[in-house]
C-alpha cells in the first residue's frame, strides 16, 4: 500500500473520488457536491485557515487503485468543554473494510498531529463549523440530508479497532408532517398567544437584514461559548442568509418576539440533496442551469432543521411550543412537505434532546464524534453533560 499526500489537482481529484468509489453500490448514497469538498481545504474559501492546519491524504493498493483517504487538521479554537489537552481532528475518512489499511491513515494522521503538538485527535469532524462533515454514521444508514456524513457501516469497527471511543453520540430526529403534535404544545402555544407581547413571524427575503441582526441577537445569547462556539458578527449571518436565498422557503424559518426584542429563531431548508442527487457531485455553469431546471421540475417533499433556540431567560417558558405552533398553522396546514428532519443534537444536551422528542418525532440516525487519546495511560473521559 502507498500513502500519497494530496498536493496537486491531480491528488485533490483522486480525494474526491475514493468517496465514489467506496459509497458507488450503496443505493442510499448520495454524492456530495465537489465544490463542498474542495472548499474546506481551500485558505481562500474556508476561514479556518486562520487560525488553523490542515493536510489530506489518499491511500493506495500495490495495483495503484485508490482505497482509502483521511485528512487532519489542527485549529486553535477547537475545544469542547472539560479538554484538558490540545485536541486535533481528523475528517474526510473513507477506506475498504481493512483494518491495516484503516491503521494506516488513522497512523499518518496521527503522526502528522502530534508533530503538531496536539495529543488527542477526533473524528470524523469537519475542519470548520459543526454544522456540515461532523460524525460518524452508526445507525439510520437512510439517504442523507445535505451536507451530513454518510458512510459504509464497516466504519465503526475500524474505528473502534483502532483505539477510538465514543466522545459522545449526536442524534437526529424526524417526523411525518402530517403528524399531530403532542397537545401540551397546543397548550403551551395557547397560554402565550394571550399575551400581545409575544409574536412570531417568517422571515421576509427582502428584510434579510433585519432577521439576520435578530438572528445573531438570539445565536449569541444562546449559543456562543458552549461547546467551543464562537459569537458571530452581523455581516457573517447576512452573507450566511444571503447563500441561503436562493433555495430559502420563507414559511419555513421562524422568529419569535417579545415586546419586538428577538427572543428565539427556528430555521429550517429544503433538502437540498433532494436536488443535488441528480448532479453527480457537480455544480459547474451547466449544473447549475440543470439544479435550476430540477427545482422547478421536482418538487422537494423533505426539509430539514439547522438551528432552533431561545436566549436563556426565555427558556422553560413555553416559547419552543408557541414558535413550533405558529410555524405549524402554515408548514402543517398547507402540507408544504411530507417528511422533517433536524440536525443532530449532542447527547451531551439533554435539554435539548427532550424539547425534539417532547415533538412526537422518533430518531431517524445517530453519528458518533470518536476521540482517541495519543497518551493510551491517561483515562478517557466522555463529553460532560451541560446543565
Amino acid at each position: 500500500m502507498q500513502l500519497l499526500e494530496v498536493t496537486d489537482k491531480q491528488s485533490a481529484k483522486e480525494f474526491i473520488e475514493v468517496n465514489v468509489l467506496i459509497n458507488k453500490n450503496d443505493p442510499n448514497y448520495i454524492r456530495p457536491l465537489d465544490k463542498d469538498i474542495h472548499d474546506v481545504f481551500d485558505p481562500k474559501k474556508n476561514k479556518t485557515f486562520r487560525h488553523g492546519e490542515a493536510t489530506r491524504w489518499i491511500l493506495k493498493n500495490d495495483e495503484g487503485e485508490l482505497i482509502g483517504r483521511i485528512a487532519a487538521f489542527t485549529n486553535k479554537k477547537y475545544k469542547n468543554k472539560g479538554d484538558d489537552v490540545p485536541v486535533g481532528g481528523i475528517g474526510f475518512f473513507e477506506c475498504i473494510n481493512d483494518q491495516a489499511a484503516a491503521d494506516m491513515l488513522f497512523d499518518v494522521a496521527k503522526h502528522w498531529l502530534m508533530q503538531k503538538a496536539m495529543q488527542a485527535m477526533d473524528g470524523p469532524i469537519n475542519f470548520g463549523e459543526r454544522d456540515r462533515w461532523w460524525g460518524l454514521l452508526v445507525k439510520g444508514f437512510e439517504p442523507p440530508v445535505y451536507c451530513m456524513n454518510y458512510n459504509p457501516p464497516y466504519y465503526q469497527q475500524l474505528f473502534e479497532e483502532y483505539g477510538f471511543e465514543n466522545f459522545f453520540d449526536q442524534v437526529c430526529f424526524a417526523l411525518k408532517v402530517k403528524d399531530r403534535v403532542q397537545q401540551k404544545f397546543y397548550d403551551r402555544h395557547a397560554v402565550l398567544s394571550r399575551d400581545p407581547d409575544f409574536s412570531a413571524r417568517c422571515i421576509q427575503k427582502n428584510q434579510l437584514e433585519k432577521f439576520a441582526k435578530d438572528f445573531t441577537v438570539v445565536y449569541n445569547k444562546a449559543w456562543a461559548g458552549h461547546g467551543g462556539l464562537k459569537e458571530l458578527s452581523n455581516q457573517v449571518v447576512l452573507k450566511m442568509f444571503k447563500s441561503m436565498k436562493p433555495v430559502m422557503d420563507e414559511r419555513l424559518c421562524w422568529f419569535t418576539y417579545y415586546k419586538e426584542d428577538p427572543i428565539a429563531v427556528w430555521i429550517n431548508l429544503p433538502d437540498l440533496n433532494q436536488w443535488f442527487k441528480y448532479l453527480n457531485g457537480k455544480f459547474d455553469l451547466w449544473h447549475k442551469l440543470k439544479f435550476l431546471w430540477i427545482k422547478r421540475t421536482k418538487k422537494c417533499r423533505k426539509f430539514t432543521g439547522l438551528v432552533f433556540g431561545i436566549v436563556p431567560e426565555f427558556q422553560g417558558k413555553g416559547v419552543d411550543a408557541f414558535m413550533i405552533m405558529e410555524g405549524a398553522k402554515i408548514i402543517q396546514d398547507q402540507m408544504l412537505y411530507d417528511d422533517y428532519e433536524m440536525q443532530w443534537i449532542g447527547a451531551f444536551n439533554p435539554k435539548m434532546i427532550n424539547v425534539a422528542e417532547s415533538l412526537g418525532t422518533y430518531r431517524s440516525r445517530n453519528l458518533v464524534t470518536y476521540r482517541y487519546l495519543f497518551d493510551r495511560t491517561k483515562e478517557f473521559k466522555r463529553h460532560p453533560v451541560l446543565v
